[in-house]
């Protein structure tokens, strides 16, 4: 009986009053106690108002349905195809949605629709990955802020790779806890191209130096990160390198002059497609009879053999005891030596191994020359006697006891 009234007075009543009836026959469906007839009648009245033309009313009606269980499932498959305002409210909050129905809502949802079911608590790999593939910006920032949200390492990398470019995104990666190193370095190397790309754009350096100098600080970046890794995730790292084509020769001497032993053997490992072992075991052979074969092996370029011998030596040689910086910067006296050694080669084009070389040499001094300062500047601030030099209080003391 009230629902027939309900029907006969909507059909003449403005939105905002439609909204508010509805809103409350929505609320008397899932919470009142309702005969059999008069609960089928509701539910009749509910699936009418979906067509009702006014988005206030329907969006009354998801807001008061969203969040049951109990509601009219073809109420809420009817208001998640409807506007995005609409939408939203049911494809974010309502359990009776399927990983299906939300999957396929990204596939053909407005970047507003993604964002809101990207919002869901607990979101699923499936409905996850969706998103991190075919999702707008928007939502893929979202997805990455859902705390409660199930996210496998591939629908990172693909996120990194669709929208790695925005800094806002890469904002929101990096703070996440349980983000792989193969993402962290692809989230670096986004950020150099971008770097590049936008220093050329202004003309502040030309391109070929812009490509350069932006490729080197990856490199750098790529080696701390492996240094500060756990070793579980360096392998996987090494083959991201790889299957991105950034695992090159420069990139592996400077591993190796970092002292970064880890990450040289299992890019030699990776290389030459052989057992880790079997490399650790041959790079730290004193007779070194076997690191010919195993550079040869991993198709490291013949023209910079010679820097990776002399450092192969030297690591043998305990060279790398002592050095500071840890495993995350080049170790200038390494690079001197290195350096000396090949600028007395006379077999084949080394002058681009020269070159990077020099940089390196270059980059080791400056980190060691920051290194000694920061150093000074810290001891300076702890020593007693520097600080009571600058103390008014004590100044004045010594003033009067000399006099």
């Amino acid at each position: 009986m009230i629902v027939r009234q309900f029907l006969q007075w909507v059909r003449t009543a403005g939105a905002a009053e439609r909204a508010e009836a509805t809103s409350a026959l929505a609320r008397a469906y899932l919470y009142s106690d309702l005969s059999p007839d008069d609960r089928a009648a509701a539910e009749g009245a509910l699936i009418m108002l979906l067509d009702d033309p006014s988005p206030l009313v329907r969006e009354a009606l998801a807001r008061a349905l969203a969040f049951s269980d109990q509601s009219p499932p073809p109420v809420i498959l009817g208001l998640a195809a409807d506007q995005p305002d609409v939408a939203s409210w049911v494809l974010e909050h309502s359990p009776l949605l399927m990983d299906a129905d939300l999957v396929d809502a990204v596939a053909t949802g407005r970047p507003q629709v993604q964002a809101a079911i990207a919002r869901r608590p607990h979101l699923p790999y499936a409905v996850s990955a969706a998103i991190a593939e075919v999702g707008a910006p928007e939502a893929c920032l979202v997805l990455i802020e859902n705390g409660s949200a199930a996210i496998v390492a591939f629908s990172l990398d693909r996120i990194v790779a669709r929208h790695g470019h925005l800094a806002a995104i890469r904002e929101a990666m990096l703070v996440r806890e349980d983000l792989p190193a193969p993402t962290q370095q692809a989230l670096v190397a986004k950020l150099s191209e971008t770097l590049a790309g936008f220093v050329a754009a202004r003309a502040w350096l030309d391109e070929d130096r812009a490509q350069r100098i932006t490729k080197e600080a990856c490199e750098k970046a790529t080696v701390t990160l492996a240094a500060v890794s756990p070793l579980t995730e360096i392998p996987p790292l090494i083959r991201h390198l790889r299957e991105s084509g950034q695992l090159n020769a420069g990139l592996v001497l400077r591993a190796l002059l970092s002292g970064n032993i880890e990450m040289f053997e299992q890019a030699l490992a990776e290389l030459a497609d052989m057992p880790i072992r079997r490399v650790s075991a041959l790079l730290h052979d004193r007779r070194g009879t076997g690191f010919r074969a195993l550079y040869e092996k991993a198709e490291l370029p013949a023209s910079t053999y010679a820097a990776f011998r002399e450092a192969v030596d030297a690591m043998r040689e305990g060279g790398f005891i002592g050095e500071p910086g840890g495993a995350t910067r080049l170790k200038r006296r390494m690079v001197e030596r290195v350096l000396t050694r090949c600028a007395d080669e006379s077999l084949g084009d080394i002058e681009p191994l020269l070159l990077l070389l020099r940089r390196f040499a270059a980059e080791a001094a400056r980190e060691e020359a920051r290194m000694f300062c920061n150093e000074l500047v810290a001891e300076d601030a702890i020593d007693p006697f520097y600080s009571d030099r600058h103390d008014p209080d004590q100044c004045a003391d010594d003033e009067r006891f000399a006099a």
